[in-house]
């Protein structure tokens, strides 16, 4: 089921490649429910945390668009805490917000409330975490979160010449927090990649720790994307299943944060940078995680600019202030159990040493002094 989604979800991406942004969705309910009257800009932000550093820059870089624009805007971070989300977005609702950008903690939670919000005729939009169990949620902007696995995936059969045969190499695979709907895209879109083979013997998991299949991906999740718990399950698959001289290959890190944690483990282990140092996979460009990758303390990153996510969610802001059709180029994928939400989905890519210059400074992402160059 989660691999016809995810096949679903590569089409989507080869659409966005091909300019398929065409597909229009009229606001439901005309302007009115669409955020009260033509011209009204009263946005209510949550995002899930400041323990991360992407959310930061997502808040604060589309809170500013919207502050430009005239919008009138309350963003909230939620310190990974679902009961505070909810209290926030009650009271972005009390305060009248018409339009509401989710990040959601925990998608599956958010039902009763976003029952207060249709019945004040609030349009929601889910911001790169889908919303599951509500027909309330309007319109979904995120990632090809499938494709962002999928590169983490071929990253580690190109770099260990897996096609070719070689091996057996030691993986440790690791999945984010189960929470996260987006987790199990991430997990699946690598483990379609190479799972095939593990079951040929030419990567091993010493600790055990191998889904069979895409949908036990939760697991081997580490609650809240957490660092000190990525670093610490690590610290335990090393003392473990690592002795008598064996070493860790490769690591599939499903992002930066629990890169940071792995790295940190494998470094107290004696590991240090070189040819014999793991393949270590990451995603988000987190300044720690590029200074890591120049450093050769990791081996890439998935870059998602969320400066254009940004862009787009004010876009979509925009055309449902003015009644407008909101733009969207996938309505097949993103089933929450209630509905398939309406989506745009943009793309991401890899991000190596050699292309941090050109990739992540030119383009004013991040600057020379972030990653100490």
């Amino acid at each position: 089921m989660l691999k016809k989604i995810m096949t679903g979800a590569a089409i989507a991406a080869l659409a966005v490649g091909l300019g398929a942004c065409s597909s229009t969705r009229p606001a439901d309910g005309g302007s009115d429910a669409a955020g009260g009257a033509t011209g009204e800009c009263n946005v209510g932000i949550a995002m899930p945390t400041r323990s991360l550093e992407r959310w930061i820059n997502d808040g604060e870089q589309l809170q500013q668009k919207l502050t430009d624009a005239g919008c009138t805007v309350d963003l909230q971070y939620a310190d990974n805490k679902t009961d505070q989300q909810i209290s926030q977005i009650q009271n972005q609702i009390s305060g009248g917000a018409k339009i509401l950008v989710i990040a959601a903690i925990d998608g599956s939670t958010l039902g009763p409330v976003l029952e207060e919000a249709k019945s004040q005729n609030a349009t929601v939009i889910a911001y790169d975490r889908l919303i599951n169990g509500s027909e309330n949620v309007d319109y979904y902007a995120t990632f090809d979160n499938y494709k962002v696995g999928t590169l983490q995936g071929q990253y580690i059969e190109e770099q260990l010449g897996l096609k070719t045969g070689a091996g057996p190499f030691n993986l440790e695979p690791f999945a984010g927090s189960p929470d996260d709907n987006n987790a199990k895209f991430f997990f699946a879109g690598a483990w379609d990649v190479l799972q095939p083979y593990v079951e040929k013997g030419q990567l091993v998991v010493p600790s055990g720790k191998s889904p069979a299949n895409d949908d036990a991906w939760a697991s081997i999740g580490i609650q809240g994307w957490a660092s000190d718990k990525a670093q610490s399950e690590m610290d335990n698959r090393l003392s473990s299943f690592y002795g008598d001289g064996k070493k860790v290959n490769v690591v599939l890190s499903p992002n930066d944060s629990l890169a940071i944690g792995i790295e940190a483990s494998l470094k107290s282990a004696g590991y240090t940078a070189g040819a014999e140092y793991p393949v270590i996979t990451g995603q988000d460009a987190d300044k720690a995680n590029v200074k890591a990758i120049l450093d050769g303390a990791q081996s890439m990153t998935v870059w998602k600019d969320t400066r254009a996510l940004g862009d787009r969610v004010f876009t979509m802001i925009q055309e449902i202030k003015d009644g407008q059709e909101v733009e969207v180029n996938d309505t097949e994928t993103y089933d929450n159990g209630k509905k398939v939400v309406p989506s745009y989905l943009l793309t991401p890519e890899v991000v190596v040493k050699d292309d941090v210059q050109s990739k992540l400074i030119d383009s004013g992402f991040l600057s020379a002094s972030d990653v100490g160059l």
